[in-house]
């Protein structure tokens, strides 16, 4: 199962208590759902455990059943509609709609003036139109709905209970959206899957681990490209000074820290420090590593 079908057998498994957050959590999945019109009532879903609470949650919210349900143990989508004028027009009415005189759908405030009733409108419109992409590859999570107006003002929803979404459209659907790692572990929590937020929230975890740990393996690397490039630079001066005949000329001191350089030619300059005798301090040598190079390229 993806992880989005995880997330939504999560939701599935706590029992709505409340008859208003079972209205609620109906009018979410009626308003993000396949088909809500004054002739049909239709919901698709391929989630096995969806389907299972759907015709609970329509019986227990809206004091419906469905006229037409898919048979026990069918794979791949799970149809579930209402066709009949009467249960239309009652799952309309509960909902605050009229199934004749409602132009456009909009989302019923009147419905979700609790705190628990919103969080269950979400996790409809989860259920029915929501998808999220497994953190191991990205972060999205997304609402999809045909209904403009219920996605803007479920975007409003959002807002005010500090879960503010994007906004696009795609193939005359409108989209409302969640690119980073916290928004979707807090969306995941409110709807009710705790479990699947903090799958999330360790994905982040493991994933910043292993960008450090690839950033300090370039810094390093880096650092290693750099040092070996200074020490063949070191040592071509040093080799000029000698096929000059000049390096024997030199003092004592510069003497010793080019013969170390050229006995130790991969050592870092820190490394190199300590090979004196006695040792001396990183930038001391590198001091005299900068007088080196810059006697060789005196003519």
């Amino acid at each position: 199962m993806s992880f989005s079908g995880n997330v939504k057998s999560e939701l599935c498994r706590s029992e709505v208590e409340k008859n208003c957050c079972a209205l609620a959590e109906a009018m979410g999945t009626l308003l993000f759902a396949n088909t809500f019109a004054a002739d049909c009532i239709r919901i698709v879903t391929e989630n096995q455990d969806f389907g299972i609470r759907l015709p609970r949650l329509f019986r227990k919210g809206l004091g419906v059943s469905f006229d037409s349900l898919p048979q026990q143990n069918t794979a791949g989508k799970l149809i579930y509609q209402i066709t009949e004028p009467e249960k239309i027009r009652s799952v309309f009415s509960t909902c605050g709609f009229s199934a004749h005189t409602s132009v456009s759908l909009h989302v019923n405030f009147a419905l979700l003036e609790k705190e628990c009733c919103q969080r269950a409108f979400l996790r409809g419109a989860f259920l029915a139109g929501g998808s999220v992409t497994d953190p191991e590859k990205r972060y999205h999570l997304e609402l999809s709905t045909t209904h403009q107006s219920v996605s803007r003002e479920t975007g409003r929803l959002l807002v005010e209970m500090n879960l503010a979404a994007k906004e696009t459209e795609r193939k005359g659907s409108a989209i409302l959206y969640f690119k980073q790692s916290d928004s979707i572990e807090d969306f995941l929590t409110t709807i009710g899957a705790p479990v699947s937020a903090m799958a999330v929230m360790s994905a982040k975890i493991e994933k910043d681990w292993r960008n450090d740990a690839n950033r300090k393996t370039n810094c390093d690397s880096a650092n290693v490209d750099k040092a070996v490039a200074a020490a063949q630079e070191q040592l071509g001066a040093i080799r000029l000074l000698e096929k000059q005949d000049r390096l024997k000329t030199l003092p004592e001191k510069l003497r010793q820290t080019a013969a170390l350089r050229c006995e130790y030619p991969e050592t870092t300059l820190s490394e190199l420090a300590e090979l004196h005798e006695p040792p001396i301090s990183k930038s001391a040598v590198n001091h005299r590593m900068r007088k080196l190079m810059q006697l060789a390229s005196e003519e």
